[in-house]
């Protein structure tokens, strides 16, 4: 029995022991990056909506949510439905999208970031940087003064930054699938690999622990 667990924990270990390492990595490099800085949220500079509700006299019905917004500083109802999402101004009209010229001036005044250039995005693969974001989008790349250099998403219609990408952010999201083994997507924390790889390090660390007392008592 000794002979087989010795077999088989020296063969699991081997087996588990790269992804126990990118394990191991990924999680020094989360413990020593902030969150915050890694969302680009320290480049946002969200400024106060000023407005009248009493504008807004539209008749609203079946909404999962109603929020304000300030669209490059005019106020703006968000209407979310279950057929999609209208953004709707004080004169009762949806909003238009944003020129290319308007998403820059968004990332301008919303953020501590210079705006350099603009395009639109209209689909999405696994693993993108701005996947789970509602499309249309505004990609526009800008820098700081420091000239480190940032992919700002912007939503066309309510001209609000809805996402902020930096090199640490890649690497962020890179060391994640690593973590979680999910090298494409980077989302699926409950895939097959992850569950068969953390079993057998459980096993691992088990016959080890065993292996170790056994040592000692038959010393």
């Amino acid at each position: 029995m000794k002979r087989f667990l010795r077999s088989s924990h020296r063969y699991i270990s081997l087996l588990v022991s790269i992804q126990l390492l990118l394990w191991t990595v990924s999680g020094i490099f989360f413990a020593f990056n902030k969150i915050e800085k890694v969302r680009g949220e320290h480049v946002i500079e969200r400024g106060a909506i000023h407005a009248n509700l009493a504008d807004f006299t539209t008749q609203i019905e079946a909404a999962q949510s109603v929020r304000l917004a300030s669209r490059l500083g005019e106020p703006i109802l968000i209407v979310s439905k279950a057929e999609g999402v209208n953004y709707v101004n004080r004169a009762q009209q949806s909003v238009p999208m944003l020129e290319p010229e308007e998403a820059k001036s968004a990332v301008a005044s919303g953020t501590k970031l210079t705006p350099r250039e603009v395009e639109i995005l209209h689909t999405v693969e696994a693993g993108d940087e701005y996947r789970g974001r509602r499309l249309p989008l505004y990609r526009v790349t800008a820098d700081d003064q420091g000239e480190t250099f940032y992919n700002v998403y912007v939503n066309p219609y309510s001209s609000e930054i809805v996402a902020v990408r930096s090199l640490k952010w890649r690497i962020w999201d890179l060391m994640w699938g690593l973590h979680i083994m999910d090298w494409q997507a980077r989302d699926d924390i409950h895939n097959w690999p992850m569950k068969v790889f953390s079993v057998f390090a459980l096993i691992s660390a088990l016959s080890g622990v065993w292996l170790f007392f056994a040592s000692k008592s038959r010393s």
